[in-house]
C-alpha cells in the first residue's frame, strides 16, 4: 500500500529553470565557467551533470562551493517561482489518500517560502539532501516514518533522482516537464513516467492507496 509520495522541488513542483539559469550565469565570472545560452541549455538537458560541467568548463569538485552561493542568490528570488500548471490540482487530489513530502537539494527555507508564496499547505514534511546524497535522506525518511520501501513513491525530474531512488530501493516516477530530457533519463529506466501532473495521480492509484 502506498502511503507517502515524496517530491523533488525544482523542476518537479516549481518551474525554476529560467530563474536558476539566471543565477548560474551570474556565478560564471566568479567560478570562471562559460555562461549558458538558451541553445546550450536545451543541448545540455540531454547529458548527465558531469558532462554538462565539462561542456561549460566547470570542475565537479567546485559544485559544493558554488551551490552555497547559488542557494543564497536563489533565496532572493523565490517570489519569482510558480507551480507548474496542474500541480496545485494534483496535490489537492493526492492529499485525499496520501501523505506528501519534499526531499530536495534546495534549502528548507527556500522551499518553504516558495510553497507559501504559491499558497501550498498540503506538504507534510520537507527534507534537505546534498546534491548527490538524496538516497541517504530517503533512507532516513523511511526510518523516521517506519515505512517500507514499497510504501513510498518518489517523483523527480533528473537522472540523479532516478539513481538515488535505485540506491534507496524505492520506486520513482520521472516527470518530463523538468530539466533532464528523456535521452539522459531513459538509460536508467525509471519505474514510471509522467508527461503531465495528473499522470502522477493515475500512477499513485495504480500502486494502491
Amino acid at each position: 500500500m502506498l502511503k507517502y509520495i515524496i517530491f523533488d522541488f525544482d523542476g518537479t513542483l516549481v518551474d525554476s529553470k529560467d530563474f536558476s539559469i539566471q543565477v548560474i550565469n551570474q556565478l560564471a565570472e566568479k567560478y570562471q565557467f562559460n555562461r549558458l545560452s538558451q541553445e546550450q541549455i536545451e543541448h545540455l538537458r540531454k547529458f548527465p551533470i558531469a558532462e554538462r560541467c565539462k561542456a561549460i568548463g566547470f570542475p565537479l569538485y567546485k559544485i559544493p562551493f558554488a551551490l552555497i552561493d547559488f542557494l543564497l542568490m536563489y533565496k532572493k528570488g523565490t517570489e519569482q517561482l510558480s507551480l507548474f500548471p496542474g500541480i496545485r490540482d494534483l496535490l489537492e487530489k493526492l492529499e485525499e489518500d496520501f501523505n506528501l513530502a519534499v526531499i530536495s537539494s534546495n534549502t528548507e527555507e527556500n522551499i518553504t517560502q516558495a510553497l507559501q508564496n504559491n499558497e501550498i499547505e498540503n506538504i507534510d514534511d520537507i527534507l534537505v539532501a546534498s546534491i548527490f546524497g538524496k538516497d541517504k535522506v530517503i533512507k532516513q525518511f523511511l526510518k523516521k516514518h517506519s515505512l517500507k520501501a514499497s510504501e513510498v513513491l518518489y517523483v523527480g525530474d533528473e537522472l540523479r533522482d532516478i539513481l538515488a531512488c535505485k540506491r534507496a530501493g524505492i520506486k520513482i516516477a520521472w516527470v518530463s516537464w523538468g530539466f533532464d530530457s528523456i535521452e539522459v533519463t531513459e538509460i536508467e529506466k525509471p519505474d514510471y513516467t509522467a508527461h503531465q501532473p495528473m499522470d502522477l495521480l493515475s500512477i499513485a492509484q495504480s500502486i494502491g492507496g
